[in-house]
């Protein structure tokens, strides 16, 4: 059954928890190649888009879409650049020492520097983007989720099935992210306790 356009919209806003609401955008793209797509937020701007192929999103269960933005949802609020950690200082750091070094004209004081903030700076990216992220993500969308009327199970099973279900719409195999992650759904699911029989 076809899923309307506005009102799908207007359910997702209201299922992502208040605090996101005035920094998420919701977008539709029929262009893309994936379900969603959450770009690496920029810190320089307000608000972060999360982009649904409307064609592929409608072959998800209303359950697995509601795990699956939530998740998107919990990981784009998580990612915090400007949060005042090592990797972040360093990187600060690095920069301001290339700059320094640049304008003393040492030339080897300038790569020293500017080669430790580029660590620092890939150290951050990579720790936004791999899998640990996600599995925290994957647990903050259960915990709103548990908010919206889900109980535990419910929502792991829907996010282990969207999970599952993702790869199967795009025509591809899972990647090693979402192998950890649906690991990981698995043996929750067999730890979160049963719903009570009425």
């Amino acid at each position: 059954m076809a899923v309307n356009t506005n009102a799908e919209i207007t359910r997702l806003r209201d299922l992502m928890p208040a605090s996101a609401r005035m920094n998420t955008r919701l977008l539709l793209d029929d262009r893309l190649t994936c379900v969603i797509q959450v770009p690496f937020p920029r810190p320089w701007r307000r608000s972060h888009p999360i982009t649904l192929n409307w064609a592929l999103w409608q072959s998800l269960s209303l359950p697995q879409r509601d795990l699956l933005f939530l998740q998107a949802v919990s990981w784009l609020g998580a990612v915090r650049l400007l949060k005042p950690e090592p990797y972040q200082i360093v990187t600060v750091l690095g920069a301001v020492g290339g700059l320094f070094e640049i304008f003393q004209g040492d030339a080897v004081g300038t790569l020293a520097a500017g080669g430790l903030g580029a660590i620092a700076a890939s150290q951050i990216w990579r720790s936004r983007q791999g899998a640990q992220s996600q599995l925290e993500a994957d647990d903050a969308a259960i915990r709103v989720a548990q908010r919206r009327g889900y109980s535990e199970r419910e929502a792991v099973q829907h996010l282990l099935s969207a999970l599952e279900r993702v790869p199967m719409i795009e025509g591809r195999a899972l990647n090693y992210s979402e192998l950890l992650r649906t690991q990981s759904l698995r043996m929750r699911v067999q730890k979160a306790p049963a719903p009570l029989a009425d």
